[in-house]
């Protein structure tokens, strides 16, 4: 029966919340295949990325290709070289509107490359 004579225990007051805080900041993105890529003119990217897109156009990686040559002309808008391995690549894929589109760019870029005709032939041929 003592136990009932003891008076209640008490229980602390909860602690008080501070004033307004900040609002948190969200922490930045660790994984970077989940970031968006941004790109900065760098021709010396672009041709890293053009010599790799070769590399896997040889090999018959045409995704890789695909990918590296995207990047490259990403890199350096004004790269006749990376627009002629994308539309090698399209071509490839059977995108015939992609490499169309990438053929003309490289024709634009560079009128008077040593391959013109032959690419202005494979243009007639892509309809």
């Amino acid at each position: 029966m003592l136990a009932f004579a003891q008076k209640p225990s008490e229980v602390p007051p909860p602690p008080e919340k501070p004033a307004a805080e900040a609002p948190v900041a969200e922490p930045p993105e660790e994984d970077d295949a989940v970031k968006p890529r941004t790109y900065d003119f760098n021709p010396i990217q672009a041709e890293k990325e053009v010599k790799v897109g070769r590399f896997y156009l040889k090999k018959g990686s045409l995704k890789a290709a695909l990918s590296r040559f995207d990047d490259a002309t990403t890199y350096n808008p004004s790269s006749a070289e990376a627009f002629l391995g994308l539309g090698e690549t399209r071509e490839k894929l059977k995108d015939k509107k992609g490499a169309k589109a990438a053929y003309q760019k490289y024709l634009e870029l560079a009128p008077d490359a040593k391959d013109a005709a032959e690419i202005k032939k494979k243009l007639e041929k892509l309809g």
